[in-house]
């Protein structure tokens, strides 16, 4: 039988949930506490490692940890507010609904995803013995061809009510007109958050790097899921203003580092990097 993490219809999403397992495994800081990561995919950590030894970056790890980490910071400071509904888009193997770290606030999660995504991750779960709770819903959902806020309507979603948002590693691959779809219907919910990632232009970084990155993009376009979308923070600054939110904190590789602890100097000049973005509205 070929095992379900070999069937997965998204390539970048098994990566994605290898890297994040491998992060529990081989890296001497843990940012991002997962119990389940290793877990859901049903891999030993010797073959992980082996499987993912090519791509295994690790500062590639301590970003896809620290986008986590901070996604789930966030949505702890908005639990004393009431809030009661999560939306992970995008949620391939992601297992924050699975483990759910804070029982006693009776959240709502939703996961959308692609409806082949979904099924694996369901296939997947069943596999390895993880029961998938009662206060979690799928919602299938194409971002480039269906409606979210009808498809969340479909599946219980309150519209009327606030909502917290994950959106990792997702940007990239949508084009900017679906992007701006999502983050306008996001910004129309009452006291909305979101935590999302997106790139700047390759030619915002220094030569060295411009290569490393061309690379990455023909490796995911190889694999059928290509790089759509990349933005100045001007522009997401202008979008999610436009869209409807109030508030941006859009930090970059070195406030990135200064949010762990690290003192890393910023250079002079512009640097092109990776970004994570919460946004929310105040009514």
């Amino acid at each position: 039988m070929t095992p379900l993490v070999q069937s997965c219809p998204s390539a970048t999403a098994l990566h994605v949930a290898r890297q994040r397992a491998l992060h529990q495994i081989v890296d001497s800081e843990v940012f991002f506490a997962d119990p389940l990561a290793l877990a859901i995919l049903g891999e030993t950590a010797e073959h992980l490692e082996k499987a993912e030894a090519e791509s295994a970056k690790t500062r590639l790890r301590y970003f896809l940890a620290a986008r986590h980490r901070i996604a789930e910071d966030a949505l702890v400071n908005t639990l004393s507010s009431g809030m009661k509904q999560v939306v992970i888009l995008g949620a391939g193997l992601d297992t924050l609904a699975l483990r759910n770290p804070f029982p006693n606030h009776h959240l709502h999660f939703f996961e959308v995803d692609r409806p082949d995504v979904q099924q694996w991750k369901l296939a997947q779960c069943r596999q390895q013995g993880l029961t998938l709770p009662a206060n979690l819903t799928s919602v299938p959902v194409n971002f480039e061809t269906d409606d979210l806020a009808d498809r969340l309507d479909e599946h219980g979603f309150d519209r009327t009510q606030p909502a917290f948002f994950i959106w990792l590693g997702v940007v990239p691959y949508l084009s900017r007109a679906a992007i701006v779809q999502t983050l306008t219907f996001v910004g129309s919910i009452p006291k909305a958050h979101i935590v999302f990632d997106y790139n700047e232009p390759i030619t915002n970084y220094a030569e060295p790097e411009r290569e490393s990155l061309r690379a990455r993009e023909r490796a995911v376009a190889a694999l059928n899921e290509p790089y759509l979308s990349r933005f100045n923070p001007e522009d997401i600054d202008t979008i999610l203003t436009h869209a409807g939110f109030s508030s941006v904190l859009d930090r970059d590789r070195y406030d990135l580092a200064a949010y762990f602890g690290k003192n890393v100097i910023r250079p002079a000049g512009r640097q092109g990097s990776a970004h994570i973005v919460q946004a929310w509205c105040e009514t």
